[in-house]
């Protein structure tokens, strides 16, 4: 099983709390913002993450900015939004923003886990297609 890595983003520090320990349970590596602005950084500083658990609703920088941020800054990195007020126009913003997926606040901990898994999936899936193609423009150079 791939080891699941992620960022997990939220103004409440209660829920990133209660969140990181029953994730951790589950063998996440994880690491915590409490804001767009923070989670920016912690991408930076922590190459390993693969998937950012992201709020909507944040003081600051709002969850659809960072999201929009991440993905110019971190563009392999998947995003999976979570909130408590969603409304399908937030949900489509988020999606043409590159969002892997949107869940609701409170979410199963069972489904969060395979949306987390399948995001893992397709990081590592574009990874690979990067590899291949670099590969593959290596082989065609020396074939010249």
């Amino acid at each position: 099983m791939i080891k699941r890595k992620v960022l997990l983003t939220d103004d409440e520090t209660g829920f990133v709390e209660t969140l990181s320990k029953r994730l951790e349970k589950r063998d996440f590596r994880l690491a915590a913002a409490f804001s767009g602005d923070e989670a920016l950084r912690v991408l930076a500083e922590n190459p390993w993450v693969d998937v950012v658990i992201l709020d909507v609703k944040m003081p600051g920088m709002d969850g659809i900015e960072t999201l929009s941020r991440i993905k110019l800054e971190f563009p392999l990195v998947e995003v999976i939004m979570l909130t408590g007020h969603a409304t399908v126009e937030t949900a489509i913003d988020g999606m043409k923003k590159g969002a892997f997926d949107y869940l609701m606040k409170p979410c199963d901990i069972d489904i969060l886990t395979a949306k987390v898994d399948e995001a893992t999936a397709r990081k590592k899936a574009h990874e690979e297609k990067i590899v291949s193609a670099k590969a593959m423009a290596i082989a065609n150079q020396r074939g010249d």
